[in-house]
């Protein structure tokens, strides 16, 4: 449970229509399977103590009694560390309620009786069942005093994040489902128990609908479904189970009876979204009942997947859809500046790398949504000390078969004069020396789009504002920045994308670039005339650092928790050591480096993680990082 996660699971017991004997040996088979895999709540469908096409047979004493009785077994098998919800008929003041029960530690916690009682098409429960009633009651069912009422949140004192809530099938199938009012009184888990009957096309609908809830409660939903045991007569079921987290689907399965669905749920970062937004309602509704639980908290094991590039999406299909989006929202963003501005010309700085090919292939883009001519853009390679002939070659070649004006400035005599003005060893190849390159680029790009009435298209992106592995006032600088929203991960896969679908002239340059190690190329090239200065050497991995800072910002993890999501996606690739090295680079990097970000020039947000200090990250630029170090420490410990 630490970190925020909970491991949940939803079951479909393979059951015998009335036969309560024979389902409870069943539904506690689960159990013992739910105890043994480390489960917290377990979730199964409903009415699964009886079965739910039991029909009129739910008018009969016998069936109702031997119900009671198996539901008395099944919650003495529910120990402390386990919450279990189960469907089963109960009788209240002459009536019966189709009911959830809520057991931990060998008692019940609550009955929550179903609050939409379908009777339509196949459904006919109003034969048998009463709606909940509006007011809580006291009961005694299955050898247990306990509450008899539908709002209720069952909350862990030992982790208060855990916050428990239920709703029965036709609940959510309602235009205002009781899982609404549950949520925005505190819940943030809701169990679903279900007897969904399976037709052509439901499934997917029924996905929809829950991860769609999901999402739009902020919440973690489990749904459990009835299997194969409920088919009778003119019916069919499958047993489709998930478990969804603010609009993500982690889990689903059909035709498992007898099977734990298992996963981990976030609560944090439920929690954590909650807060963000800021119309998501907090109510206060005299009318619920908030239930206490103890759970003894220990640590949780991982066995969910966290995709290493969250910025890449990793389906090749949805890959290809995603990065031409993304390419066209940079570029519809692009031509508005341009138009807005009366721009002719459009300068770009190319260097031969990724973030300057991409801020091309943008800008390539926005001209045609224009119809302008590319000629009036006007891609600049200016070499000098680091620049190799492999990048510059594929600068000029690039900006040939876009057809776009190509000027070449060599800037060695400058940067040189520009050092012995200030006095300036040039055999000192320290900060100075590197950053008179980038400031010398910057100016010549700005006066020359002055001269052309034109716009400088900054080329820096997502990753290096993070990092602040930009020369401020230098390629830190620009008139539009249409890559400060793209993550470097995501540029070299936007890269990758257009050189697939392209000529095959045009694919083996861009190909090529994608496959050239990320430099500023500020230092001499060795003998050979090889790029010698890396940046992934210097400041760490793209691949991590664009992992760090989407949990970081988008989910507001602390440190420990990202160290411990990193190690978990990058088991085998990086140690431990390392990750823990390159995460204190990044802390360290991100928090002195924010005055950079905080004169950033605009730029659009493509995805949800944006470092404007106009827009998704308002941060004071000297802000203490000591929090985030002891984090660190003390997790260690």
């Amino acid at each position: 449970m630490k970190d925020g996660f909970i491991k949940v699971a939803a079951a479909t017991p393979a059951i015998r229509v009335a036969d309560c004997v024979y389902n409870t040996s069943k539904i506690t088979d689960l159990i013992r399977k739910a105890i043994a895999e480390g489960v917290r709540l377990l979730v199964l469908p409903e009415l699964c103590v009886t079965g739910y096409t039991c029909s009129d047979l739910f008018f009969q004493k016998a069936l109702v009694d031997s119900a009671r009785e198996s539901a008395e077994k099944i919650v003495s098998c529910v120990p402390e560390d386990l919450v279990v919800v189960f469907g089963c008929p109960v009788e209240f003041r002459g009536k019966l309620f189709n009911c959830a029960i809520v057991a931990s530690d060998r008692r019940i916690l609550g009955i929550v009786p179903k609050v939409n009682i379908p009777n339509y098409q196949e459904y006919y429960e109003c034969r048998w069942f009463s709606p909940a009633l509006s007011q809580p009651q006291n009961i005694t069912f299955a050898g247990c005093d306990t509450l008899f009422f539908n709002k209720v949140v069952f909350q862990c004192r030992q982790m208060p994040l855990f916050r428990l809530s239920v709703e029965i099938c036709e609940d959510i199938w309602v235009p205002n489902p009781p899982s609404v009012s549950h949520v925005v009184n505190g819940a943030t888990l809701i169990a679903n128990l279900s007897a969904s009957d399976e037709f052509t096309g439901k499934a997917a609908y029924r996905t929809s609908l829950i991860s769609g809830q999901s999402a739009r409660l902020v919440c973690a939903y489990i749904y459990a479904d009835a299997g194969e045991g409920e088919s009778t007569q003119d019916l069919v079921f499958v047993g489709h189970n998930m478990i969804c987290e603010d609009g993500d689907i982690l889990a689903q399965h059909r035709e498992s009876e007898d099977r734990l669905l298992v996963t981990e749920i976030d609560l944090q970062r439920i929690d954590h979204e909650r807060k963000v937004r800021n119309t998501f309602a907090c109510a206060d509704d005299p009318s619920y009942i908030y239930v206490p639980f103890d759970m003894e908290c220990a640590p949780t094991s991982l066995t969910r997947v966290y995709e290493r590039h969250p910025f890449v999406p990793e389906k090749e299909g949805l890959l290809y859809s995603r990065c031409n989006n993304i390419i066209r929202l940079q570029a519809l963003a692009l031509k508005r500046r341009l138009q807005h501005t009366n721009s002719k010309t459009a300068v770009i700085g190319l260097s031969g790398g990724l973030d300057s090919t991409l801020a091309l292939l943008v800008t390539v883009k926005a001209f045609e949504m224009l119809s302008k001519s590319r000629r009036d853009i006007i891609a600049v390679t200016m070499p000098c000390f680091g620049t190799t002939s492999r990048t510059r070659s594929n600068a000029q070649k690039l900006a040939e078969c876009y057809g776009c004006t190509l000027r070449t400035i060599d800037i060695h005599d400058a940067v040189y004069g520009h050092l012995k003005d200030i006095g300036h060893d040039p055999s000192v190849r320290n900060v100075v020396y590197e950053n008179a390159q980038a400031r010398e680029r910057t100016q010549i790009l700005m006066d020359i789009a002055n001269g052309a009435n034109g716009l400088v298209i900054g080329t820096g992106d997502l990753s290096e504002l993070a990092l602040g592995w930009a020369t401020y006032n230098g390629d830190h600088m620009s008139s539009y920045g249409v890559n400060a929203g793209v993550p470097k991960t995501l540029v070299r896969a936007l890269v990758s994308v257009v050189a697939q679908n392209s000529p095959a002239e045009l694919k083996a340059i861009l190909d090529d670039i994608v496959d050239t190690p990320v430099s500023p190329e500020l230092l001499p090239a060795d003998n050979e005339g090889r790029i010698t200065q890396s940046t992934e050497n210097i400041v760490g991995p793209y691949e991590l650092h664009d992992f760090f800072l989407y949990h970081i910002l988008r989910w507001g993890c602390s440190p420990s928790k990202v160290r411990r999501l990193a190690r978990h996606a990058f088991e085998g690739e990086y140690s431990s050591e390392e990750i823990e090295k390159w995460l204190r680079i990044f802390y360290r990097r991100f928090f002195t480096q924010q005055f950079k970000r905080s004169c950033l020039p605009d730029g659009p947000k493509v995805g949800s993680v944006s470092l404007s200090p106009r827009g998704d990250l308002r941060m004071p630029s000297d802000a203490s990082m000591a929090i985030w170090m002891d984090d660190l420490e003390e997790d260690q410990q």
